[in-house]
């Protein structure tokens, strides 16, 4: 058969985003046998809320990479031990493949060739993962669209991410998300600190870490490299 497998999440990641979540009020468990539930409930709970899209996206970032093979590998997501695409109308290869295997075995036909389907699937997971690549390409184009033809005014948002050379946040009102990139930030020198997710400095005392809220505004928006430079900007709240 064709199966849909999806692998336990990145325990690292995971403990990344709990620590985020904590920030905001919210508790999951991790353990491995309850943490499906923990974060469906998580999902519920942020629905409608500010913060909401940032968390969820970073729990699907926590998420393995779904594959279609042969082999019945379980899938995390459904909390299934076997789960194949059944749809219809058809919207993908595997879907036709389990059709047609299920309308082999109806006939009594025997088993199919393992390795002929096994390189379907590759092939299958192959195509779907440069689908999903196209649309959060074309999803980002269409957002610093949006952000280059909108006013270069003080908005607020929300750090998403850090790293050694820049801070990403995402802009509460639009929900697109840029960076403000540490050399921008005049007269101060940021250091990164990979294991509390923190970047700070020595000379001002500043620093910024996942779920902070800030404000900032557009500097420049790059549509032919789909990216946004933000820059902090003071504000009275």
């Amino acid at each position: 058969m064709v199966y849909r497998t999806h692998g336990l999440p990145d325990a690292e990641k995971i403990d990344s985003l709990r620590l985020f979540a904590g920030r905001f009020g919210y508790k999951f468990d991790t353990e491995e046998s309850r943490l499906p539930q923990s974060l469906n409930k998580l999902s519920e709970e942020v629905e409608g809320k500010p913060e909401g899209n940032i968390l969820q996206n970073l729990a699907i970032r926590c998420m393995a990479k779904a594959k279609y093979t042969s082999v019945e590998d379980g899938h995390f997501g459904l909390a299934f031990k076997h789960y194949s695409h059944f749809t219809s109308p058809i919207r993908r290869y595997p879907d036709m493949m389990a059709h047609r295997l299920l309308q082999r075995y109806l006939d009594k036909k025997g088993s199919e060739d393992r390795i002929k389907l096994e390189e379907q699937c590759k092939h299958s997971s192959e195509k779907e993962k440069k689908a999903a690549e196209a649309e959060r390409a074309s999803i980002k184009y269409k957002q610093v669209e949006l952000m280059a033809s909108m006013p270069k005014i003080p908005m607020k948002g929300i750090v998403s991410g850090v790293t050694d050379w820049g801070v990403y946040v995402e802009i509460t009102q639009t929900r697109c998300e840029g960076m403000v990139r540490f050399q921008d930030i005049k007269d101060d020198f940021f250091e990164f600190d990979s294991k509390s997710i923190r970047a700070f400095s020595k000379k001002t005392g500043k620093s910024y870490t996942l779920g902070d809220e800030v404000w900032i505004k557009v500097k420049q928006a790059h549509l032919d490299k789909r990216a946004i430079d933000l820059v902090f900007v003071e504000t009275e709240k």
